[in-house]
């Protein structure tokens, strides 16, 4: 368009009485300027958000970037690709489960004090990060090879904490991780159900019931 279009934002130009101006991006939407890490953070909570409410195959980077009130060239030059920003989405919210678990129990006393703070922490964040949780263990991650592999990454890690709790004289390693898997997928099961009903029963109870459940099952194995 010209020297003058190079110097306006990215949006429709508008021409007035006092001469040319740009209307911003669609919708009215003017992108606060913010330093690039800031940004980047923006645009990742965003995006988890949308990606939770639609799915990775239904959402568009245009959907990303209108929620986020930006242009898709400023949500580009964070993220090369739909595919690139999920990825990244997966890793970090997966680091940030890991971490927040392996901080819990690293305090606790005892196995059964570590079952139970494990348990809490892991669904302190899914009631913090429900849409994170979704994006996290959502039934369409299951059907890429790639998500799921990173999806798999975090259930395994958790799975082999817990099997790390689990000594039984005579039993092969393989039992352990076996149990400690069952583990993990019972309590993704009562997340969904959790999420589902309306975040009931309250979480204290949630989270309870399951460490009961598990350290139970393990006094069973292991008695």
């Amino acid at each position: 368009m010209g020297p003058l279009a190079d110097l306006l934002p990215a949006g429709n130009l508008v021409i007035t009485g006092g001469g040319a101006r740009s209307s911003g991006p669609p919708g009215g939407k003017t992108p606060m300027r913010l330093p690039a890490a800031e940004r980047r953070e923006q645009l990742i909570e965003v995006a988890t958000s949308v990606f939770a409410e639609q799915g990775f195959h239904t959402t568009s980077m245009n959907d990303v970037a209108e929620a986020a009130g930006v242009t898709k060239p400023v949500l580009y030059q964070h993220f090369s690709s739909k595919r690139n920003l999920f990825l990244e989405l997966l890793t970090d919210i997966g680091d940030q489960l890991r971490e927040r678990i392996a901080k819990a129990t690293a305090s606790a006393p005892g196995p059964r004090q570590q079952i139970e703070a494990g348990f809490r922490a892991y669904f302190d964040y899914m009631e913090a990060n429900t849409d994170a949780y979704r994006v996290l263990f959502g039934a369409g991650v299951r059907r890429d090879p790639e998500f799921a592999s990173l999806t798999q990454a975090v259930e395994e890690s958790i799975a082999e904490a817990i099997a790390e709790l689990i000594v039984v004289d005579g039993h092969p390693a393989e039992d352990r991780e076996l149990i400690a898997h069952t583990i993990v997928g019972m309590t993704e099961a009562a997340s969904r159900y959790w999420i589902a009903h309306d975040r009931e029963p309250p979480l204290d109870q949630l989270s309870e019931a399951v460490a009961r459940l598990a350290w139970s099952g393990l006094r069973g194995v292991t008695g």
